[in-house]
């Protein structure tokens, strides 16, 4: 898919076609109504996929189908592999293995201003398996995308429904950022029409602020909203300006970098 984040196109990895999550997302856009037909992630055939996916990427294929077809040349090359599908990543029993296997496509590939990117909501980053497959994304141009969408614990249990508390997510993210520098991933949204209380933002913005005064690093923040149909139907899309305060509200309380990608446009 061609990525507003990545800015370019970015090869995403599902490692979770059971569709297990720790999380219960109300803006979630994956469909559980169904039950997976397949439910474990098979080492071999992912790496025949993404074989053909870089190869057709590379050779400029891709670029002949009618949905590509209008993509401009400076994002055409692979900008990530993004570990991110129908769960938590990290979930994954063979997590470490499937970072060994993109590691070394990519380097197959040529592939060396590729990143890979993990997508995840921090819950397990300090399990020894993932932690050992942290290190050898930071060998490989390796990058996390931690998501943190609340800054009080109600507002977190109201939006992310979690089995963890907060606390533990952040503890998490520091715990991988005092290692190497993390981006943070934040979805802010209206629930039932109202946009997040003020209280609700200065929270978040401590939360920052915490992760960094514990001697960890933040390379920047992404601020966003819904972009896709949610899992509940009062989950709307903020507007524009309303992404876009609340960027300059972390540049302005916490002196981080903050990048806004709205709903649309």
């Amino acid at each position: 898919m061609i990525s507003r984040r990545s800015g370019g196109l970015s090869i995403g990895v599902n490692l979770n076609p059971d569709a297990a999550c720790n999380f219960d997302c109300v803006y979630c856009q994956v469909d559980r109504s169904m039950l997976p037909r397949v439910r474990r992630v098979d080492l071999d055939r992912l790496g025949e996929e993404l074989s053909q996916m870089i190869a057709i990427a590379q050779s400029g294929t891709l670029f002949t189908d009618p949905a590509f077809a209008d993509v401009p040349a400076d994002l055409r090359p692979v900008r990530d592999i993004a570990f991110s599908g129908d769960g938590e990543p990290t979930a994954c029993k063979h997590f470490r293995e499937c970072v060994e296997l993109v590691a070394k496509l990519k380097r197959d590939n040529g592939l060396d201003e590729t990143k890979i990117v993990l997508i995840t909501d921090a819950c397990y980053l300090t399990r020894p398996d993932v932690v050992a497959g942290l290190a050898i994304m930071d060998d490989n141009n390796g990058k996390i995308w931690a998501k943190l969408d609340a800054g009080t614990e109600a507002y977190y249990q109201k939006v992310n429904r979690p089995n963890y508390p907060l606390e533990h997510v952040i503890d998490n993210i520091i715990a991988a950022a005092r290692v190497r520098p993390v981006v943070i991933q934040s979805l802010f949204m209206r629930l039932d029409g109202r946009p997040p209380e003020g209280f609700e933002l200065d929270a978040y913005v401590d939360r920052l602020n915490q992760i960094v005064q514990a001697g960890a690093r933040i390379d920047y923040v992404q601020v966003y909203t819904v972009a896709r149909r949610p899992a509940e139907d009062y989950v709307k899309p903020l507007t524009n300006g309303e992404v876009d305060r609340i960027a300059q509200l972390v540049r302005e309380g916490t002196r981080l970098r903050a990048e806004a990608f709205y709903g649309s446009g």
